[in-house]
């Protein structure tokens, strides 16, 4: 009998996965914080013999290598790929014995990447799952425009393809396991699901339902801005990331806290959106540790810049610092927790500022204030409100001088980005509003919404 453990990353919206027999067992595309993995290893009581990458992640930073180098497993990547470590090469066909009866085949399926490469796990010569990673996904595939703007139609070609060849392949039943697709911008298209199989995709998926051109022309048009830290994971995955250092940060009093901001550091308040508006250091940020802390964080902080955590606990400290070192953000120079009144230097009051709904926002006077959407592209093209201005939240740290005088109603699909996009016009000297709100609410509460 075999087992499959999905290991999850639920803030970058990534799966790796652990499977095996009864006494062995393979990781795909293993999280950085490979600890995780080890346990789920102790805990089936298996040994890891092998790791393997479907490609060279443009999202995260593998605990690929690591791993092999701990249990001396054998490291395989795609031959395609080129990097800067010793690593066992795949090539499409290759077959690697997991366990009694198990096995693991290479299939090759270049799309999300040029190397890209898919794992079909077989029991007794029968498929048993897919390891698609970044190539057939729920309902969409993996988008073709990380590696080279000249490459990406060519990319988007050979998803179609192999996303075919996979289900020209695998009987119907066959699960299939992909790495990105549950929130990771690594998507071409958000997951409508759990879980699938090949005759599930057969029937919902566009790679296999339209004929490429069609496929080809909806995946083009459909991309969006790629998060500006994905620039950097494919070259440290390449050059073969550093072993992880989860030790806490040196600890900040209020005398640095402040110094750290004057120097033009950022300071990041990960406790909730709530508790930040009604009190915080100002100068900070707010980026919510049970948000999508590190997509948004790594997308928007300049790369390589100090960074400060204050957290309200050490727990929620010790959570936020394992997520973000999965983008490459290692070490945060230091680090407090509690709540304003442990950050603040004598004599300083906290920085605040009121939240609200659209039924709130339905109250002013739009002509003496501002309404700052923050969505992305694709969501304000479903519908926005009358007047508003756009910037997405990804760029409106660069972007704070266009926001237009008056107070600033700012909102987003939930309140989540809103959250974090007043905290940046709050730390920017201007007067925010944030809308914690569902978009749905805006037309219910008589707000004018505008249709394309």
């Amino acid at each position: 009998m075999f087992f499959i453990d999905t290991i999850t990353q639920e803030g970058l919206g990534n799966r790796s996965y652990l499977a095996g027999g009864e006494r062995i067992a393979v990781v795909v595309d293993p999280p950085r914080d490979v600890d995780r993995v080890l346990a789920a290893a102790t805990l089936r009581g298996v040994r890891i013999t092998h790791v393997v990458e479907t490609h060279i992640h443009n999202d995260y930073v593998t605990g690929g290598l690591e791993l092999a180098r701990i249990t001396g497993a054998a490291y395989l990547v795609p031959a395609g790929a080129r990097v800067s470590f010793a690593r066992t090469a795949v090539a499409d066909g290759d077959t690697v014995d997991i366990d009694t009866g198990l096995t693991l085949v290479a299939v090759a399926t270049p799309g999300h990447t040029p190397h890209h490469t898919t794992y079909v796990l077989s029991e007794a010569g029968s498929p048993v799952a897919a390891f698609t990673g970044g190539s057939l996904l729920i309902g969409t595939v993996g988008r073709p425009d990380l590696v080279e703007p000249r490459l990406t139609e060519q990319l988007a070609r050979a998803q179609h393809a192999s996303a075919r060849r996979l289900a020209d392949s695998l009987p119907d039943e066959t699960p299939v396991l992909p790495t990105h697709g549950f929130g990771s911008f690594c998507s071409s298209a958000q997951a409508d699901g759990d879980a699938t199989t090949i005759g599930k995709e057969r029937i919902t998926n566009a790679a296999l339902t339209v004929d490429a051109d069609t496929f080809v022309a909806d995946l083009l048009a459909g991309l969006e801005d790629v998060p500006a830290y994905y620039a950097y994971m494919g070259p440290i995955n390449t050059a073969g990331p550093a072993p992880v250092d989860l030790t806490p940060p040196a600890p900040a009093d209020p005398d640095e806290i402040g110094a750290r901001l004057a120097a033009g550091e950022w300071v990041v308040d990960l406790r909730s959106r709530m508790a930040f508006a009604e009190g915080h250091v100002a100068g900070s940020f707010n980026f919510e540790a049970d948000g999508k802390l590190a997509t948004y964080l790594a997308w928007m902080i300049p790369w390589g810049r100090p960074v400060t955590l204050l957290a309200e606990s050490a727990e929620q400290l010790a959570a936020a610092q394992r997520e973000l070192v999965r983008v490459g953000i290692d070490r945060p120079v230091a680090a407090a927790t509690g709540g304003p009144g442990d950050w603040l230097r004598d004599g300083e009051s906290a920085a605040s500022f009121p939240r609200s709904t659209f039924a709130g926002l339905a109250g002013q006077d739009t002509d003496r204030i501002v309404v700052l959407d923050v969505r992305r592209d694709s969501e304000r093209a479903a519908g926005w409100i009358a007047g508003s201005v756009h910037i997405p939240v990804h760029q409106l740290h660069r972007r704070v001088g266009e926001v237009p005088d008056g107070t600033v109603w700012v909102h987003c699909a939930g309140g989540m980005r809103a959250g974090i996009a007043a905290s940046l016009l709050d730390a920017a000297g201007r007067r925010a509003v944030a809308v914690d709100d569902g978009f749905d609410a805006a037309a219910e509460a008589g707000l004018a919404v505008v249709t394309a």
